[in-house]
């Protein structure tokens, strides 16, 4: 669900999140429009509206692990770990996690991939959400959830910045709600 549709309808921070998002045509193919964040980040005001709106979702929800799904899912949820008092776990490319992980690979809009969790850093009957800056196919959340649900964790929703109205990949989130803010920006909305 979007935000605008749970709420937060007319809420300024939405605009301002979405006008701080750069589109990089044919990156990093051909075809694909790149939905860059990064450029959200240089902006202090929106960084932290977007940070807040999914403190103020996820506050009252009792979760224990937020997940954030290399990179930038790096960039939102250890703050957002931080504000609502849950643990911050890194899921990442394969070979960056020392020690025993576990793995779960996954098919892309462009590719294939996989992610890793190291071993124990989640427990059975944690209370999980999950963090991404962008969905369009839903492999990489659902690749995430498999991780978390396979320690014994219980993945409570996924949140992303951005994605795409008709989520194709919504039944590959084996039915986790998913909270969006913004949909992608085009090229001519700038």
């Amino acid at each position: 669900m979007f935000a605008a549709e749970n709420g937060l309808k007319g809420d300024s921070r939405l605009q301002g999140i979405s006008q701080a998002i750069r589109v990089v045509p044919d990156f990093p193919k051909p075809g694909i429009m790149f939905q860059d964040i990064t450029t959200l980040l240089l902006n202090h005001k929106v960084f932290k509206d977007t940070v807040d709106i999914f403190v103020d979702r996820y506050k009252d929800m009792d979760i224990s692990v937020v997940a954030g799904i290399e990179a930038r899912g790096f960039m939102f949820g250890p703050s957002v770990a931080l504000a609502i008092g849950a643990k911050f776990v890194p899921l990442r490319k394969p070979g960056k996690l020392p020690g025993k992980v576990i793995a779960e690979s996954y098919e892309l809009e462009y590719g294939k991939d996989c992610l890793e969790m190291h071993v124990g850093a989640v427990q059975q009957g944690d209370k999980a959400v999950i963090l991404d800056d962008l969905v369009a196919t839903g492999g990489t959340l659902s690749a995430a959830i498999k991780l978390l649900e396979r320690m014994g964790a219980e993945v409570v929703e996924c949140g992303c910045v951005i994605g795409v109205p008709e989520v194709k990949g919504q039944s590959r989130l084996k039915g986790k709600p998913l909270y969006i803010l913004v949909e992608p920006r085009e090229l001519e909305d700038f």
